[in-house]
């Protein structure tokens, strides 16, 4: 068989996927947040794109003298082209800023443009009424890794110890939990593991007591023995705190060897405890949870969704300063890098405003299909998948998938996240219409609430007969899955619990 070379022709079909949709796709994505600061970086390295309700650069630039403009802005390009560079800011290319000046002559440099000196770019110097001030900083709560380590710096350990201790103390959450492993952190700082235990041991007797902990168990015996009050009773209940959340009190007192008297006390003490020491400390504030979508009611009984605008970056090209800087371009690279930008900024205006318009799209489609959930309640949330969205807005279903993602709805019932909104069925008896998921936990968790006493008590089967007739076609698997989910327990416990509280 001889072997050669041959030169063939063939004609196909591919999707290119091309670096600007690769980032309208990402835009998608995006919660409001990561979306302004990703807008940020590129008001930062483009220097055509502008906020739109910011100064507009190309009239600050027409009270300089357009040679002087020219020149600057020009150099700045050649600047960033010839050393490679295509992420200028817009302070490389601002003539307004120029025109200011920033340097010793700036003054000067200000009368002979014929402008006064812009003091609104300025920083702000501090003052006693701020609220970064040093007064502020000093009355501000102070944190639980503020507050272990300073009674670090008391605790008279040894410089070995010291460092081992800090290691510990970075590795505790908010709650005031260890989230470190001993092994992990004597390997890596290269000593005994009995040494990490001790300057463990060390530590958690700071306060807040508990701190350090573990576990929950660990926790909570750290606050006993701070109280002295940890004993082997004690410790066997801790030991068995599944037993205790199951409420079963015959077990608990075989295993603790104690009397009813005796476990309720030891009960009452475990309950005044905290589960979470750091809890009181001073932390971050949460981030509050900005809807991107508005639902209201209009009076003629039709809901009316709308974007948040607030949510919203504002950017435009500045097609003057555009202009401006294009007719001065000498060079390739100039002409380049201005092109460049201009086509990058006009991409992300345009890609800023379909997603706008891609959220709205699909936020009323979803108002459409779940408008029985609007007006009644969660019972009437409807069975819905991506597909049928898709298909009625003409999209493909990854296109909604991201849309749905970090997006949130503000309706008259609360604040939403849009996949809430996405439920799966189950089928309705008598080949009625499905039913969603979200509405038959909801029937569930009613029928739990309305349980009054023993007798009202219903098992997983009871509740399967019940919602068949509701027209609900459950199994009890399903049943018990909800169940669970839901954080109920099961019908024994929850007839232990009834009959204790009586």
């Amino acid at each position: 068989m001889a072997l050669g070379h041959r030169l063939e022709l063939r004609q196909g079909q591919g999707l290119v996927i091309t670096p600007q949709l690769q980032q309208a796709i990402k835009l998608l994505q995006l919660s409001n947040l990561e979306l302004d600061a990703f807008v940020e970086a590129e008001l930062e390295r483009n220097p055509l794109l502008q906020r739109e309700d910011g100064p507009v650069e190309a009239e600050r630039a027409s009270e300089a003298p357009e040679g002087a403009t020219e020149n600057l802005g020009l150099d700045s390009v050649s600047d960033s082209a010839a050393s490679g560079q295509m992420d200028a800011t817009p302070d490389d290319v601002s003539p307004g800023e120029r025109a200011t000046g920033d340097g010793p002559d700036s003054e000067n440099g200000a009368e002979q443009a014929g402008g006064a000196i812009d003091w609104s770019r300025t920083g702000g110097g501090g003052n006693f009424e701020s609220d970064d001030n040093y007064e502020s900083a000093l009355t501000r709560p102070p944190t639980l890794t503020e507050h272990l380590t300073g009674q670090l710096s008391v605790a008279g350990l040894s410089p070995a110890q010291n460092v081992v201790a800090r290691v510990l103390i970075d590795a505790v959450d908010e709650t005031g939990y260890l989230r470190a492993d001993l092994d992990e952190v004597a390997e890596r700082l290269g000593c005994e593991l009995a040494f990490v235990e001790g300057v463990l041991g060390a530590l958690q007797g700071f306060e807040p007591a508990g701190v350090l902990a573990r576990d929950v168990r660990e926790c909570l015996a750290l606050q006993l023995k701070d109280v002295n009050r940890y004993d082997p009773c004690m410790a066997a209940l801790l030991d068995n705190l599944d037993l205790l959340a199951k409420r079963d009190m015959n077990g608990l007192r075989k295993i603790c060897g104690v009397d009813d008297e005796d476990l309720r006390e030891m009960i009452a003490e475990i309950r005044a405890l905290t589960p979470r020491p750091g809890a009181a400390f001073h932390s971050d504030p949460p981030q509050t949870l900005v809807p991107d979508v508005h639902v209201r009611e209009t009076p003629g009984g039709l809901w009316h969704v709308e974007l948040n605008t607030d949510t919203l970056p504002k950017v435009l090209v500045d097609q003057r300063y555009h202009a401006r800087v294009s007719k001065g371009a000498r060079s390739d690279q100039e002409k380049s890098f201005v092109s460049d930008c201009f086509a990058t900024a006009n991409w992300l205006v345009k890609s800023l405003d379909q997603r706008a318009k891609t959220i709205l799209k699909v936020s009323s489609e979803i108002v459409r299909q779940q408008d029985g959930f609007l007006a009644y309640g969660v019972e009437h949330l409807r069975p819905l998948n991506l597909k049928t969205v898709a298909d009625a807005i003409g999209m493909h279903e990854s296109t909604v998938s991201r849309v749905t993602s970090n997006k949130y709805m503000a309706t008259p019932r609360g604040v939403f996240e849009l996949k809430y909104f996405f439920t799966s069925a189950i089928q309705a008896t008598e080949g009625g219409e499905a039913h969603s998921a979200a509405s038959v936990r909801h029937k569930i968790k009613g029928l739990v609430e309305a349980e009054r006493s023993e007798a009202d008590v219903h098992s997983d089967d009871a509740i399967v007969e019940i919602l068949k007739g509701a027209g609900v076609d459950i199994a009890r698997r399903t049943v018990a899955k909800y169940r669970e989910a839901l954080r109920i327990p099961s019908s024994v416990e929850r007839r232990r619990l009834i009959k204790e509280t009586a």
